[in-house]
């Protein structure tokens, strides 16, 4: 039988965007030519916004002449946009297989978060999540990654500065490793966007290998999906769990807390009316995480359809934070965002282009149904 997941569309050309420095320094290297040259084309794509090779002037003739021919530039294009009232940002990119894949923008006061996706999908099946209700399609190349910055900035222009960057979209990004961590090697090169380590954060449902081999090769900030303070109700809402139960992922955060001094590590707490909200939940996390540098950030859940849970109510969620913060752990609420376009946290599931048709339709019609 073959394999149902759907692989990325080989390119006629190399695409340049899937290198970050060093791969890009090696591959000029077997070109023949300095490693340098790295340096110089990433400046002129990403700090100059040139994509024409010929426009590229301190890059030799010839040079430029086989980029022409059997290189490009290819990032993602921009299907479909959406602005929240809220002035949050949603657009439906589309893949050069066809594929399409969502990128939240939010901006606040002094900074500009831009919420990127690493697959198209995801296996993980983590219950109140909407993207995991969509099942897994397939990997983003770096390219589809570091194109979604690409192509945000470039939509924004002197609008809006991207001033970090949070993988947090659609998908598992430990599950794609190594195209991740080309991606957000890009992010904080100095010659691309710069973005301190501490701008750019990799959230993971607790894929514990992969934790550990983060933190040989790519010092970024870490936010871990939590949602539960015992292994049966994590089972239940993050199966991922079953594979690698809390001691183990435990484990793993407080060798990456000993990455830098002062390091933290950021739990991710979504909040369940009923289900993992009461002040016994909130002990047994001031418990579970008495050993790691951490800090809390509490989720109200956003509802999706045919969601099985409520969100907890403003008070419970408030006592929740005053038991953690008493007990001298940092935790805050996350304001909920664009939420009038689904673009709020759990809430990206790819579905925009239907939406997006049947608003047409109703238009259209000028009925209350679908023609």
């Amino acid at each position: 039988m073959k394999n149902s997941v759907q692989e990325p569309v080989k390119l006629k050309k190399i695409n340049l965007l899937d290198f970050d420095r060093k791969g890009l320094a090696a591959f000029f290297v077997g070109l023949g030519e300095k490693p340098f040259r790295a340096t110089q084309l990433l400046k002129w794509i990403y700090q100059e916004g040139v994509e024409d090779f010929e426009l590229m002037t301190n890059i030799s003739k010839s040079l430029r002449g086989y980029l022409t021919e059997h290189c490009c530039i290819a990032a993602p294009e921009i299907a479909i946009e959406q602005l929240a009232s809220d002035g949050v940002r949603k657009w439906a990119l589309q893949t050069h297989c066809g594929n399409r894949v969502e990128t939240v923008f939010i901006p606040e006061e002094g900074r500009g978060t831009l919420c990127v996706s690493s697959q198209i999908g995801c296996a993980l099946a983590c219950t109140f999540c909407a993207t995991a209700q969509q099942g897994f399609n397939r990997n983003l190349s770096a390219s589809e990654i570091i194109g979604q910055v690409y192509v945000a900035q470039k939509r924004l222009g002197a609008e809006a500065k991207i001033t970090n960057v949070v993988m947090m979209g659609m998908g598992e990004p430990l599950l794609n490793f190594d195209n991740v961590v080309a991606a957000m090697n890009l992010m904080m090169d100095d010659f691309v966007y710069g973005l301190s380590k501490r701008r750019v954060t990799i959230s993971t449902s607790g894929v514990v290998p992969a934790m550990y081999r983060l933190t040989e090769v790519c010092d970024v900030s870490l936010a871990v999906s939590l949602h539960a303070v015992t292994d049966e109700l994590r089972d239940e809402l993050v199966p991922i769990n079953k594979k690698y139960p809390l001691k183990e992922l435990m484990e793993a955060c407080r060798e990456n807390a000993k990455l830098a001094p002062r390091r933290t590590v950021t739990f991710e707490y979504v909040m369940l009316d009923g289900v993992n909200d009461s002040l016994a939940d909130a002990d047994g996390l001031v418990k579970l995480l008495k050993t790691v540098p951490a800090k809390i950030n509490l989720i109200p859940f956003n509802p999706f359809p045919n969601a099985s849970y409520r969100c907890s109510s403003n008070n419970r969620i408030n006592q929740f934070k005053t038991l953690l913060n008493e007990a001298g752990i940092v935790t805050t609420v996350r304001k909920t965002r664009g939420e009038d376009i689904d673009a709020a946290c759990g809430q990206l599931v790819g579905l925009v282009e239907d939406k997006s048709r049947r608003h047409l339709k109703l238009q259209m019609t000028g009925t209350g149904h679908v023609a």
